[in-house]
């Protein structure tokens, strides 16, 4: 018996199963064209990979500075932090964990968004939504770290 050939003629030949469920296209088919416009999920996942990785440094670099190297928590106030913050290291340093860690967020719940939310119109308004919460803690949090006024307290 010779199975040299057998393998790829039994494959092709065999019966096909249709079920009630969705159909599965073959892997070699050709993609929607709407799969092809854009490679907007692939830059969303590698996007949250990267960021991440740079938030976990971030964070615990934060940690280790903050709670260990300079004393705990009970040595931050207001005049530690307007200390910080009169410094373009610490302004940057905070200004990159908002974003990263506002965008990261932004990107996970929309994609919970698309996987959960089935009627376009519902899904439409909780991107609306998120977004515009977004856009809003996004200004928010850098008018604040750019224009803390040290002095206001006296």
């Amino acid at each position: 018996m010779s199975f040299s050939n057998t393998s790829a003629a039994t494959i092709e030949n065999a019966p096909k199963i249709h079920g009630g469920g969705p159909s599965i296209e073959s892997p070699r088919s050709k993609r929607s064209p709407r799969s092809t416009k854009t490679n907007f999920e692939l830059y969303g996942w590698l996007f949250m990979r990267l960021s991440g990785v740079l938030l976990v440094v971030l964070v615990i670099g934060h940690l280790i500075i903050q709670l260990v190297l300079d004393g705990g928590v009970s040595k931050i106030g207001f005049a530690f932090v307007a200390g910080r913050w009169s410094s373009p290291f610490w302004q940057s340093w905070d200004l990159i964990m908002l974003w990263l860690a506002e965008l990261h967020g932004v990107n996970g719940l929309r994609t919970i968004i698309n996987d959960y939310a089935e009627r376009d119109q519902t899904r439409f308004w909780l991107k609306a939504l998120l977004y515009t919460s977004a856009l809003i803690v996004l200004f928010l949090g850098t008018l604040v770290i750019f224009t803390f006024d040290p002095n206001i307290g006296s």
